[in-house]
């Protein structure tokens, strides 16, 4: 029987456990560029015993970014830093993961201790965002996006494929698409976001045609033992949103279309959400198990599973592959090496929310 310090293996790539660091947005790049912060920071992670490390989400394109402090893998610039962050995770024995992203109409922000509001398209450090429609997600974020045209799309798919080509030459051995959150993916699986009437909208199979055609495109130029996965946003917690059986649906097509694992969160595409995940323990491993046994397909959870029994439990228990931990290891690791682990099943993981510019500590992705 498995349990959370058992290795795990994904195509071509073994991780040492099933332990996951979670992406979360550092706002410290400049130019989109990782520098000997981000280094430091996830080498400690791996150091500490993480088996697959994520960075923050990348941005395939500069208007995908967060803020323009956010990093990016849309220009050669930024190879040197993303590969110095690959090998000290190599080093410490860890697995170097990497989550493309676009944030869609939720980018052009500023950072948190500035206030996080969203700066108007005219704005210096500004831009105009792009989605699936001209919906504006509302609150902090009131300006409206374009909608993206057909042969924009098809650009993300070039932008996507270029990201990852460069993702495996700098050393990375785990690629993740983040469509969840109320990004970029998440806004085309809504209806919430997404009211086109073309052959990207409606329907179901529209809705996720984005996700299909741009897993193929990522598929057809990465080494086949590299593992593709996804964190999706399976479900708005609203009636008017992305519905769960729906994504239960979609993964099954994803899976066709060269998904290895489903990473299971929230949609994020409307703060009127009526379940409360952010406090309930556990919150989509439930969830995750549904995909895991009518799929067919390995899944991972996170939400509330910092507890070290909670996490070794779900896995013992068959319900989920692989835990993603975020807060619970953003102040400081909490792993020494394997040993530490297994001992720190008996005590509760530090959870420390410092503002020494980890503000990621606070985040709940």
């Amino acid at each position: 029987m498995p349990n959370l310090f058992t290795p795990f293996t994904l195509k071509g790539v073994t991780l040492r456990n099933r332990i996951v660091m979670s992406p979360m947005t550092m706002y410290r790049s400049v130019d989109g560029r990782m520098d000997d912060y981000h280094v430091s920071y996830l080498g400690a992670r791996a150091a500490g015993g993480f088996g697959l490390i994520f960075p923050e989400q990348i941005a395939i394109t500069p208007d995908g970014r967060t803020t323009v402090s956010c990093a990016g893998i849309y220009a050669e610039s930024q190879l040197e830093g993303l590969e110095r962050v690959c090998s000290v995770i190599t080093s410490m024995g860890g697995t170097p993961a990497i989550q493309l992203g676009h944030t869609g109409r939720k980018g052009s922000l500023v950072t948190p201790w500035e206030g996080g509001h969203m700066l108007p398209p005219d704005h210096p450090k500004g831009w105009q965002t792009k989605a699936p429609s001209a919906i504006a997600y509302g609150g902090d974020m009131p300006y409206a996006p374009e909608e993206l045209t057909v042969a924009e799309i098809h650009d993300l798919y070039d932008a996507y494929a270029q990201s990852a080509k460069w993702a495996v030459e700098v050393g990375f051995q785990w690629i993740e698409m983040h469509y969840a959150h109320g990004y970029l993916g998440a806004e085309f699986f809504s209806p919430l976001a997404n009211q086109r009437t073309d052959q990207y909208g409606g329907s179901l199979e529209n809705r996720a045609r984005f996700h299909l055609e741009a897993l193929d495109a990522v598929r057809a130029v990465i080494p086949e033992r590299i593992p593709l996965t996804m964190r999706l946003g399976a479900d708005d917690l609203n009636p008017e949103g992305t519905q769960f059986d729906d994504a239960v649906v979609a993964i099954g097509w994803m899976k066709e279309h060269g998904l290895d694992l489903a990473d299971l969160s929230f949609g994020g595409n409307t703060d009127d959400m009526r379940e409360n995940i952010f406090n309930t323990p556990r919150a989509f491993v439930e969830r995750a198990n549904r995909v895991k046994r009518e799929v067919g397909i390995p899944v991972g959870a996170s939400w509330n599973l910092g507890k070290p029994q909670n996490a070794d439990d779900v896995v013992k228990q068959g319900l989920v592959d692989l835990v993603f931990l975020g807060r619970p290891g953003a102040g400081q690791p909490p792993l020494a090496g394997l040993g530490g682990a297994r001992a720190g099943l008996r005590q509760p993981v530090r959870t420390r929310t410092r503002r020494l510019g980890l503000v990621a500590a606070q985040l709940p992705w």
